[in-house]
């Protein structure tokens, strides 16, 4: 199949991605591909503009991804999957249908996959959901987070944690200006050496815990260093993409990821040069996001309209004077 769109570092197919992915185009690519990043179509209780499928066809479907997935991968390769909660269509219970469908897809008996760690992005501005039992019947609390699935073909899949560090907490740099601390014996039992905490590296380790708001106002939210810019501010109504969009008159992907995620994860997992694939790509943040962290790209979506979307990104100024 030829690409609907296509640049110096990727391409961006239209189709189902489980029938992209096996034709000979993207065959080619079978074990080159070094991350798999995406998120989709969420399992809900009505059908959406976007595509999503509902109980046990989601089940099925989502499951037969993870052979198709792991042929593409490296063999130090990692999928990183978001995946939405869900509710019983016209009941207060929340669906066990996500869980299974991540359970199923890791255990699939073909693939060898293994689940490497989860992580949760915590956003107090996501809308209440599921809207009629949070404001209506007010029974339930408001969805604030999502779940991200790092998912991969080895125990030790490629990753660096120091490319993607927090910056130091305020009490942090004080200890490392003045060398002094309480070492010895913890009531945990753990033995803090001397000079343990004295060598600077840049940053504290990340958390699997994302704050896009403060949690305590108390306390300094410190959110991974991204190179080239990436922020994971979820306030991006004044970015290119959403001002372009607006002047077209086109309504951006309802389902976007942060584009801070996204980049997060590429800069973690892979490294310059590495192919980035993303099968449910939308308005193609990951693509986008890849090719700024000087990665190659291949971006798949069922719904052609969000080509044009794709464009409009990759004619970003912050892409187009980077390469320039």
């Amino acid at each position: 199949m030829s690409p609907a769109q296509e640049t110096n570092s990727g391409r961006y197919y239209v189709g189902k991605s489980e029938h992209i992915l096996k034709t000979p185009s993207c065959q080619e690519l079978n074990g080159q591909v070094n991350l798999i990043m995406t998120s989709p179509p969420f399992p809900l209780n009505s059908k959406k503009s976007y595509g999503n499928m509902l109980g046990d066809e989601y089940l099925k479907w989502f499951t037969e991804l993870a052979p198709i997935f792991a042929e593409m991968l490296t063999d130090d390769g990692s999928i990183v999957i978001e995946l939405g909660n869900s509710w019983e269509p016209g009941r207060p219970v929340q669906s066990l249908l996500p869980l299974k469908s991540l359970l199923n897809f890791v255990s699939h008996p073909e693939c060898q996959l293994r689940l490497i760690q989860e992580f949760v992005c915590y956003n107090p501005s996501r809308l209440p959901s599921p809207a009629h039992w949070v404001t209506v019947k007010r029974i339930r609390t408001v969805d604030s987070y999502t779940r991200l699935w790092w998912i991969a073909k080895s125990d030790f899949p490629k990753a660096n944690n120091s490319k993607v560090l927090r910056p130091y907490s305020e009490r942090m740099k004080y200890l490392l200006s003045t060398g002094r601390y309480n070492s010895g014996k913890r009531p945990s039992q753990h033995k803090i050496g001397e000079t343990s905490f004295l060598r600077d590296c840049g940053g504290s380790i990340a958390h699997n815990l994302f704050e896009l708001e403060n949690m305590d106002d108390n306390r300094q939210v410190r959110l991974p260093h991204l190179p080239n810019g990436f922020s994971f501010s979820n306030s991006n109504s004044n970015d290119f993409f959403s001002q372009t969009c607006k002047k077209k008159g086109i309504t951006p992907h309802p389902a976007r990821m942060p584009m801070g995620l996204a980049a997060f994860f590429i800069e973690f997992l892979t490294d310059s040069g590495d192919l980035v694939l993303d099968p449910f790509a939308g308005s193609n943040t990951t693509g986008y996001a890849a090719a700024r962290l000087d990665r190659k790209w291949i971006a798949i979506d069922a719904e052609e309209k969000y080509v044009e979307q794709s464009r409009i990104r990759f004619q970003d100024p912050a892409l187009t004077n980077q390469h320039q």
